[in-house]
């Protein structure tokens, strides 16, 4: 079975990480209201490289400027000309940078409020912060016999191909299996019995890669009249409580005073499960152990194939979203406005996903989920609505994605014994996606034919978000998902020299395990 190092636990962020909150640099006098552009903060944005053909301002569909292949041939004479001028450069790969000193431990906050380490998790851990510039490329590290560009993307993806048997047959299993939880759920003595299936995960967004051994099934349930109460400034965790609890509510043992316990949820959501396994006779399945901190409930499909399936309890609110999320999601420009409307107005999901809280979890609080909006969003990702249809133009952005997850899953395999790789997470790898296609809204900018170009903007800005510590969460601006609170300065180096490393010598990563 395929190493599950690096999966996101649960449809609520492949490591949508409970990150703090954090005010990135800001240029003096810049304005703060909520914002529609960049979703970096303009000091420390990483500016990627266009790809495919350049556009002029206020002029979306004309084309001008060189085309892709008179700028790779530009690349490449640059390139040439910077190793003649440098000489060889020393192999870096598996090399350790400099240690750098550990942040101060936070304080422990109270129980509800947390309030103590509000500031703190604000801000990321005091330090010298560069301000990066415009972005150029990366400086060679030491060519292989092969020049970067030798390597075949399309190659790659061909191997990343999920054939239809695999898919098929792992999803009748995988079916079955939610079809039998779900009935039981539903069942009168339930507490869970108004739950609903929603599918989410790269699965459902047709992003998986390598085997279909990973699904992530998100079981929702309504709950009216509730209220969300911020925890500790965060923005991404909340406390839930009913802004009227009459009685007879199945969901009253789960209160914890007036909270609603995600802990408490969740142990009952998994004794269940638990129980109704045995009563599967056409499966060989059985729950993984729990993982601290994880909302979900991880089930392990034996035979005839292991496969992987984290079922995640969400609960879900029609009222509006919170304060957080203004300035989040950036696709108008890409999008639409009226795209972006419209998934504003759509449920909001929790997830009983803990906040840190010293050196344990805050476990009465839920985390927001946007993996609906994400499955939307890859669904329907071109400007125009053709985009990648039968008989529209076919972009490449989707392979872009694929990649980039298969870069750091290769690099994870690679580096196993090692700690520095972690944290990393592929949601990490989506959020900057997210990002570059923000940048990036028009279709003519991610051609097919254009793709190595494409690729390479992608790692472009994923390299600069790692050496500004700034990756900020799509959906709520604020949060920093590579704050040093989440990410040690250490492992963000170790990456970013080994994918530095992959790309000045034609990934051979790519070809390894």
């Amino acid at each position: 079975m395929t190493s599950r190092r690096g999966k996101a636990t649960g449809a609520a962020s492949e490591a949508e990480a409970a990150a703090p909150r954090v005010s990135a640099p800001r240029v003096k006098g810049a304005r703060t209201e909520p914002r529609e552009s960049p979703a970096v903060p303009e000091a420390v944005q990483p500016s990627a490289r266009r790809c495919g053909p350049a556009r002029p301002s206020g002029s979306r569909g004309e084309k001008s400027g060189p085309d892709p292949q008179e700028k790779r041939q530009v690349r490449a004479r640059a390139a040439r000309a910077e190793d003649q001028a440098e000489g060889p450069a020393a192999r870096t790969e598996g090399v350790m940078p400099p240690a750098a000193p550990a942040p101060p431990l936070p304080r422990p906050a109270s129980r509800r409020e947390g309030t103590a380490r509000s500031a703190r998790e604000r801000r990321p851990q005091p330090g010298p912060t560069e301000v990066p510039g415009p972005l150029v490329p990366v400086p060679s590290l030491g060519r292989g016999k092969e020049a970067p560009g030798a390597w075949k993307p399309r190659a790659v993806l061909d191997k990343l191909r999920l054939s239809r048997q695999e898919i098929s047959a792992a999803a009748e299993v995988v079916n079955r299996l939610t079809d039998h939880l779900l009935r039981r759920l539903q069942s009168c003595e339930s507490e869970f019995k108004g739950v609903a299936l929603l599918g989410t995960g790269s699965y459902y967004e047709r992003v998986k890669i390598s085997a279909p051994n990973e699904f992530d099934v998100m079981f929702k349930l309504e709950v009216p009249r509730i209220q969300l109460e911020e925890y500790s400034n965060s923005g991404v965790h909340y406390f839930v409580k009913f802004k009227r609890n009459p009685k007879g509510n199945p969901l009253g043992q789960f209160l914890e005073g007036e909270i609603l316990s995600a802990s408490k949820m969740l142990s009952k959501f998994r004794k269940i499960i638990k129980e109704e396994i045995k009563n599967i006779e056409d499966t060989d399945v059985m729950v993984e152990r729990k993982k601290r901190g994880s909302p979900a409930v991880t089930l392990l499909v034996r035979k005839p194939e292991e496969i992987s399936v984290d079922i995640i309890l969400a609960l879900e609110s029609k009222s509006s979203w919170p304060a957080s999320t203004q300035g989040g999601m950036p696709i108008s420009n890409w999008l639409g406005a009226k795209v972006k409307n419209n998934f504003r107005r759509q449920p909001l999901y929790l997830v009983p996903k803990h906040a840190k809280e010293g050196s344990g979890f805050q476990e009465e609080t839920w985390r927001l989920s946007f993996s609906h909006i994400e499955k939307e969003i890859l669904k329907n990702h071109g400007q125009s609505k053709t985009c990648c249809e039968i008989d529209g133009v076919k972009c490449c952005r989707k392979e872009c994605l694929k990649l980039m997850k298969y870069l750091l899953e290769q690099l994870k395999k690679k580096f196993g014994n090692r700690k520095e790789l972690d944290k990393f997470c592929s949601y990490h790898v989506k959020t900057a996606f997210f990002h570059v296609c923000t940048q990036d809204p028009d279709d003519s900018q991610w051609h097919s034919k254009d793709l190595e170009l494409c690729f390479d903007n992608c790692v472009t800005y994923f390299l600069q978000c790692l050496k500004t510590e700034q990756l900020e969460h799509y959906f709520i601006p604020e949060v920093n998902l590579f704050s040093r609170d989440q990410v040690d300065k250490l492992s963000k180096e170790f990456l970013s020299k080994q994918i530095e490393y992959e790309r000045n010598n034609g990934f051979p990563v790519f070809g390894e395990f």
